[in-house]
């Protein structure tokens, strides 16, 4: 089976979910085609995030244009510094950078405060700390454009959507310190079950991706064993983190129902009921 292959559509799901946080904008299929193999295993919403100002305004674009997908907005943490200190390995979708300094970041910043304030914009994000990419230079730039996405989700009444890669405790400091925003969501959850209690006392959504299917992953799955069911999500983040036993292979929307039936047997919960609360939590969290 080549790695480049798409995996077969899995058995559709009984009751309709969304993708918490999916990347159209770098999977293979056209949109048209990305929603209606999602739509035909029943995940009948998807929220496209953008990782930087081309991608957020596409993401806005594309919200516009179909009913059923919502938007984010944000500058991605990695996108922060390179903005700040430039790119000279090209390591993002756009190449080589030089540096633009304090007021390129605060340009960028004005326009995704733009974006948000837009109605198909349901969320800020995606937007935290990643100290995995990031090295000790890049941390400030990180920290400071956290700080606004913050306060550009306070102000507009959005969702935030929250980056956290090796950052955990820096993550909820700053959240404690800012004032996190009356909705909040950690994507891609990768704490333990104590942090998944912290956020569960906060009132912080945890959304589980396809990593939770992963033969290494236990302490996710303790996590997601015992945050409460009324703060669950489900994404694909895709095209990465692709569930077992397809891990490697292009991920999609329409690949949410492989990762929902693990996470109902991590819970001990009938796959509709699971379903059932990830759809309301869903819409809850992003006020849809």
């Amino acid at each position: 089976m080549s790695r480049s292959e798409a995996p077969p559509l899995p058995e559709p799901l009984r009751v309709p979910v969304a993708d918490s946080h999916t990347h159209l904008d770098m999977q293979d299929a056209t949109v048209e085609e990305g929603l209606a193999r999602a739509a035909a295993v029943n995940v009948t919403t998807v929220i496209q995030v953008g990782c930087d100002v081309a991608g957020s305004r596409w993401a806005a674009e594309t919200a516009a244009a179909h009913a059923n997908v919502h938007a984010v907005v944000a500058l991605h943490p990695n996108e922060a510094p390179r903005i700040v200190h430039g790119d000279p390995d090209g390591r993002s979708r756009q190449g080589v950078r030089e540096g633009g300094g304090q007021a390129a970041l605060h340009e960028a910043l004005a326009e995704i405060d733009a974006l948000a304030a837009l109605d198909h914009v349901r969320g800020v994000g995606e937007t935290g700390l990643d100290c995995f990419r990031t090295g000790p230079e890049g941390m400030a730039a990180q920290e400071e454009s956290f700080r606004a996405h913050i306060e550009i989700a306070k102000r507009h009444g959005k969702a935030l959507v929250i980056h956290d890669r090796e950052a955990h405790a820096d993550v909820l400091r700053i959240l404690a310190d800012a004032g996190a925003p009356e909705r909040t969501v950690f994507h891609c959850y990768s704490g333990d079950a104590d942090m998944a209690r912290i956020c569960a006392d906060a009132g912080y959504f945890m959304s589980f991706a396809g990593n939770v299917t992963f033969k290494n992953a236990q302490p996710l799955r303790d996590a997601l064993a015992v945050a409460p069911m009324e703060l669950v999500l489900v994404e694909t983040d895709a095209p990465f983190l692709t569930p077992a036993p397809y891990r490697g292979r292009p991920n999609a929307p329409y690949l949410i129902p492989v990762t929902l039936r693990a996470m109902a047997e991590v819970k001990g919960v009938d796959e509709d009921a699971l379903a059932s609360a990830i759809s309301d939590n869903t819409a809850r969290a992003f006020d849809y």
